[in-house]
C-alpha cells in the first residue's frame, strides 16, 4: 500500500494521529474539534505555562470553557506538549501559528519558518501538512513545498500539502469552527483530496479550491473587503460630523433597502488579528508584481487615523465643560477589540489609551473581560473595578467596546460626559452622550437655539 492510500485509509477510519501546532485562538478550538470527531490529537505550543494549564484542564481561550477542555482531556486522546519531536509520530499536522506584521508593515513569517524547520527535522514520509495561518498568496509553496523539495521530497507523493485559511471569530455564538465553511487548496489533486477528507470529518462544509494560492487569496479578500468598507463608513462618519448629520441614523435608514446595500459601521479603529493585518499582506505581495493597491492603502490610512479622531472628539466634548485633555480624568469603557471577548490583539483602545496618556490625561479603563494589558513602557495596566460611584468621579468616559454586560442607561444616568464610538447608547436621550459621527459643535448650537426658542 502506497503512502497516499495508507494515509487515506487512516483518515477515513479516524486512526490517524493529528497534530495542531499553535494552541491559541485558532489552534485550540481546532484541536478540540479534531478530538471530538474521533481522532487522537497532539497539540504543540512553545509556551510551557499554556501547555501545563491545558494538561490541568484550564483553558486560555474564551471560546473553549474549562469544562469542555476537561471533558476532552478525560478521553485520553489529547496530548498538549512543547516537544516538537512528537512530529515523528504524527500522520497529519495543521499549522496555526501567528503571522504578525513587522514594524515596517511587512509580513513576519518567522513563526511559519520555525515550524517548517521543525517538521523537516522530525517528519516522516506520507504526512499531510496544512497551513492555516493567514499569509500572502504563494506562502504555502514558497516556504513549505520548496523547502521539502530541496530535501528530495515530492508533493503528492512523499508528503501532502494544503492551505486552509482559519475563519475564527472569537466570541461568535452562532458560527464556530464546526459550522463555518472551510476552504482548502492543495498543491496536487491528491493533496486536495486528503485535506478535504480530514477537514470534512471536522467541519460541516468543506470548499475545495484549485490551489493554495486561491485559498490564501480568498482569506485576504474576505478581510480586505471588510477593511475597505469599514474605512468608507469611518470617512462617512467624519463627513457627517462636519455636516451635522447623525451617521448612525443614516446607516439605519439605508439598511431598510432590501437589496444592493450591506451595512458596515464606523468605530474608533479596527482590531483583531485579521482586519488590521491581512490587507497589508496583500498590498505587500502586490508590490512584488509592480501593482499598487490604492484602495487598500487609503483604507488602512483612514482606519489607522480613527484613534486620533477619537482624541479630537474627546477634546471637543471636554471643551464644552471648560476642560482640556491634559489633567482630565478619563475612563475608557471596554478595551477588547470586539464585544464580549477578552481579545486585545490590535485593539484600537490600546492606541487610544496611549494617545490620552501622551496628551497628559489621567487615564484608566474598565473592561470585565480584558483585565490587564502591557503598555508601551512595558508596565502592566489593570482594569479598575466596576464601581459606579468611582465612575462618577471622571471628567468623561469614552466607550470603545460595546460589551453587552454594560448597563448603558445606568452609565448615562451618572451624568458624566460620554463619548460613544459604537452607538452603544442608541435610544438613550441623555444630553451627556456624544456620538462619533455626530457634530458636537452643531449639536450644541441646536441645543442653544432650542433653549432660546
Amino acid at each position: 500500500m502506497g503512502r497516499y492510500e495508507e494515509l487515506k485509509q487512516k483518515l477515513q477510519m479516524k486512526t490517524a494521529h493529528v497534530g495542531i501546532i499553535g494552541l491559541g485562538y485558532v489552534g485550540l478550538p481546532l484541536a478540540i474539534e479534531t478530538l471530538k470527531s474521533g481522532y487522537t490529537v497532539t497539540g504543540i505550543d512553545l509556551h510551557a505555562g499554556k501547555v501545563e494549564n491545558l494538561k490541568a484542564g484550564i483553558s486560555h481561550v474564551q471560546d473553549i470553557s474549562n469544562e469542555t477542555l476537561q471533558e476532552c482531556m478525560a478521553q485520553g486522546r489529547f496530548f498538549p506538549t512543547t516537544d516538537y519531536s512528537v512530529l515523528s509520530e504524527l500522520d497529519a499536522v495543521s499549522i496555526c501559528v501567528p503571522t504578525p506584521l513587522s514594524p515596517n508593515q511587512d509580513p513576519d513569517t518567522s513563526y511559519i519558518i520555525h515550524v517548517v524547520d521543525q517538521i523537516k527535522t522530525y517528519m516522516r514520509k506520507g504526512m499531510l501538512i496544512t497551513l492555516e495561518s493567514t499569509t500572502y498568496p504563494g506562502t504555502t509553496e514558497e516556504l513549505i513545498q520548496q523547502e521539502f523539495e530541496k530535501l528530495g521530497y515530492e508533493a503528492g507523493v512523499d508528503f501532502f500539502l494544503c492551505y486552509s485559511p482559519e475563519r475564527v471569530d472569537p466570541g461568535n455564538r452562532l458560527f464556530t469552527t464546526h459550522n463555518t465553511p472551510k476552504i482548502i487548496g492543495g498543491t496536487t489533486e491528491r493533496c486536495i483530496e486528503l485535506g478535504t477528507l480530514l477537514y470534512g470529518n471536522l467541519v460541516k462544509t468543506v470548499v475545495p479550491v484549485s490551489s493554495p494560492k486561491v485559498a490564501e487569496m480568498s482569506k485576504l479578500l474576505e478581510n480586505t473587503f471588510r477593511s475597505v468598507n469599514i474605512a468608507f463608513m469611518n470617512e462617512m462618519a467624519m463627513m457627517c460630523d462636519k455636516m451635522g448629520i447623525n451617521v448612525w441614523e443614516v446607516i439605519k435608514a439605508a439598511s431598510t433597502k432590501p437589496f444592493g446595500f450591506m451595512p458596515f459601521y464606523p468605530g474608533p479603529g479596527i482590531g483583531g488579528h485579521c482586519i488590521p493585518l491581512d490587507p497589508m499582506y496583500l498590498s505587500w505581495k502586490a508590490k512584488g508584481f509592480r501593482f499598487h493597491s490604492q484602495f487598500i492603502e487609503i483604507a488602512q490610512s483612514i482606519n489607522d487615523n480613527m484613534p486620533d479622531y477619537v482624541l479630537n472628539k474627546t477634546s471637543q466634548v471636554l471643551n464644552l465643560y471648560a476642560k482640556a485633555i491634559k489633567n482630565s480624568k478619563i475612563l475608557i469603557l471596554g478595551m477588547a477589540y470586539k464585544p464580549d471577548v477578552d481579545d486585545l490583539r490590535e485593539s484600537p483602545g490600546l492606541e487610544i489609551y496611549e494617545l490620552f496618556a501622551k496628551n497628559g490625561a489621567k487615564i484608566d479603563y474598565f473592561d470585565p473581560y480584558a483585565q490587564s494589558f502591557v503598555n508601551k513602557e512595558g508596565q502592566v495596566v489593570r482594569s479598575i473595578d466596576n464601581d459606579p460611584e468611582l465612575f462618577q468621579s471622571y471628567d468623561c468616559m469614552v466607550l470603545i467596546t460595546n460589551h453587552r454586560c454594560f448597563d448603558y442607561q445606568a452609565l448615562a444616568d451618572l451624568g458624566v460626559a460620554i463619548i460613544d464610538t459604537r452607538n452603544a447608547f442608541d435610544g438613550i436621550a441623555n444630553a451627556n452622550i456624544y456620538k462619533l459621527g455626530n457634530s458636537v459643535a452643531i449639536r450644541q448650537e441646536k441645543e442653544m437655539i432650542s433653549m432660546l426658542a
